[in-house]
Order: structure tokens, then sequence, then C-alpha cells
């Protein structure tokens, strides 16, 4: 069986594994106006990450950990206001209800889950990205709502990449322009925009980021996808 990787719009993922496993991230639903599918259609989760404590990134995980028994993996404070103000019962929470923080890594159900630093802000804690590497050795950086950080570099020299998970949407993480520029520090085989064309307020089209990366990264394969469109891994 082989893996994939869906796009569920803004900074949401689907991730299913060679072993299929799956796990969402950020999993943004109800009030999201590109989502291409209902809260209701998710049936089956084994992990679920949070990078930071925004409606628009916390948004249905509570939900659907206590539906499916999902393992939630999010910063202490942040799982904190999740159980205390949001009802995740302790029991859906890694590490025995206490989350983990930034250079932390678990592993879940053979998945592999390191906790890295992104810059910007959070009701809670503070925003993190993740590394995720999949059952099958497959490795994805979701770099959360941030701008570039000069140590992506060692990220990427840590941890080989084959894909990329970059915000380009300006406003309120990076820019078309920084994202570029951050694919030459990650290095990675292949890139995915997220987290734009949500609202107005945000870039509309990955055209600008298409264009600046093949001349900032030529080595990189980027790939664009609609909400609800998935690649294979």
């Amino acid at each position: 069986m082989s893996g994939s990787v869906k796009w569920l719009s803004h900074a949401c993922f689907m991730i299913t594994s060679a072993k299929g496993k799956i796990i969402y991230i950020d999993p943004f639903f109800v009030d999201n106006p590109l989502r291409p599918m209902s809260l209701d259609e998710v049936k089956v989760a084994n992990i679920v990450l949070v990078t930071h404590d925004h409606p628009d990134h916390v948004g249905d995980a509570v939900d659907i950990a206590e539906n499916t028994g999902a393992t939630v993996v999010a910063q202490p404070e942040t799982v904190g206001r999740m159980m205390s103000d949001l009802g995740l019962s302790i029991e859906r929470v890694v590490n025995f209800g206490t989350g983990i923080n930034i250079g932390a890594t678990v592993l879940i159900d053979g998945i592999t889950i390191t906790m890295t630093q992104a810059c910007h802000s959070s009701q809670t804690a503070s925003n993190s990205g993740f590394i995720v590497k999949l059952d099958d050795g497959y490795t994805i950086y979701h770099a959360g709502d941030t701008g570039i950080f000069a140590t992506m570099k060692i990220l990427g020299e840590l941890y080989p990449l084959d894909l990329a998970l970059l915000p380009i949407g300006g406003a309120f993480t990076m820019d078309s322009v920084q994202a570029a520029r951050a694919l030459t520090l990650l290095n990675p085989k292949k890139a995915i925009p997220m987290h734009y064309k949500t609202w107005p307020i945000l870039e509309q089209s990955a055209d600008t980021f298409v264009e600046l990366a093949k001349k900032e990264a030529p080595g990189v394969e980027i790939v664009v996808l609609e909400p609800g469109q998935e690649i294979a891994i």
C-alpha cells in the first residue's frame, strides 16, 4: 500500500502512511470556507497534530480525537486549554496528558513526530511545526504558521525532507518571497504551498511562489493542490 498527502485547504492536511495510519494536521472544517469535506466525513484518525492555539488550527481537533480515539500532539499549555475549555479527554493526549514541546520527539503507531520551532503567535504556549517520519521512512515537514528563520537549514540537515508543507499567504505567515527562500534552507525533494486563499486578506494564488521557487530552488518540485486533491507518496 502506498501512502498519500491530501490538502484539505488552509493548513489542514490528511496524511495516510504506507501502513494505513491516518494523521490530521491542524484539522479545520466547520468554519473553513474552502473545506472540501465536512467534519462528519472524518471517520478514522490515528494522530491529530495541532501546531498552535488559533481557532483555524485547533479547529476541530477535539471532535476528531474524541470521535475516533486519535492521539493529540500539541504543546502542554495548548492541550491543557483543549482539556479544560474544549472537552478533550486526558486519555486522548500524548505523554499521559502532558503533550510535548519544541525539540521533543515521540513515536506513535510507528510514526515518529518531532516538534519544531516556528515564528508566530498563539493563544496558549507558542507556535510550532512538525517533522513527521512515516512508517516507511518518508519524511514530511509541516512548518505551521511561521515566517522564515535561519535554523530551517539545520532542520533540513538533521531530517532530510521528502516533502515540505509551507505557508505562502502573507498577512499572518511567510509570503511567497520568504517561502521560496525557505526552500533553499530546507532542501526538500518536493513542496506544497498552504495557508493561502482561505480569506481575501491572504494571497489568492500560488503562482508567485511557483515562479520564485523556480529561481530560488530549481531542484525542488513544487506541487500545487486544490482543496481535496492529494498526491501519492
